[in-house]
């Protein structure tokens, strides 16, 4: 389905960027990888998996809220694989905390990694993606949505992001690309491991479902965005959540 489409996900050295590197090689693409210097060893396991099922990846270091960094990451990639078909902008993190005892450092940080980081690695790779008429999907979340007790930072940059999908997509619609966000609901990764008992029971018990999802879930709804299929499909965010938010 996506056979030999060159794709950039970025914080793909584990959890839902690694599902999504994983889910694209299997079907056919080239899988630039994406991470800190710190995720050195599981980008190299990620990179490894990919190998030993008869994939092709390379991983490339970037800290995505820094826009020299992207840049050259976006050039060593071209480079590497000669364009950019799919850009997947996964790279975020959290630092949960109510407001009155969040930090500003606290709330600076998720911002630049969680929404300035959207911006850099688009703003680098646009050239390429529109030479190549490709796809741009981006990891929202249902707490930009809806909010979340002690994640106001996290919930901004992820609302941020929606609103960034919205807009670009009316801008680069006219050259073929298409500009889509996708926002997982509690998924089994190390994130929701680190819930208490007790959270987790209460998450599940709001979830039509009754369970949380698993990143391979998230990886096939983002490569179907990526494929022809999805050609008509723009500037929409598709939650992913087992009816949590209904």
């Amino acid at each position: 389905m996506l056979k030999d489409k060159i794709v950039l996900i970025t914080g793909s050295s584990q959890g839902i960027g690694k599902a999504i590197a994983l889910k694209f090689s299997s079907s056919g693409a080239k899988i630039a990888l994406n991470d800190i210097e710190s995720q050195e060893e599981n980008l190299k396991r990620t990179k490894e998996e990919i190998e030993k099922a008869g994939g092709h990846a390379k991983y490339f270091f970037a800290d995505v809220s820094k826009f020299e960094e992207t840049e050259k990451m976006i050039q060593e990639v071209q480079k590497e694989f000669g364009g950019l078909d799919v850009l997947v902008n996964n790279a975020g993190i959290v630092q949960d905390r109510t407001l009155a005892k969040m930090t500003s450092e606290e709330w600076q940080r998720v911002i630049d990694i969680n929404l300035t980081g959207v911006f850099n690695s688009t703003k680098a790779a646009l050239p390429l993606i529109i030479q190549s008429r490709g796809k741009i999907i981006n990891i929202s979340s249902i707490v930009g949505l809806k909010g979340n007790f002690g994640q106001a930072n996290y919930a901004a940059a992820k609302a941020g992001i929606i609103g960034f999908t919205k807009s670009l997509s009316k801008e680069v619609g006219r050259f073929g690309v298409t500009v889509n966000a996708v926002a997982p609901g509690f998924i089994e990764t190390r994130l929701t491991e680190n819930l208490s008992e007790e959270m987790k029971v209460a998450i599940k018990n709001f979830t039509s479902l009754g369970r949380f999802g698993k990143p391979e879930e998230v990886a096939s709804l983002i490569a179907f965005l990526a494929s022809k299929e999805a050609d008509f499909i723009t500037g929409e965010v598709i939650t992913i959540d087992g009816g949590l938010a209904v």
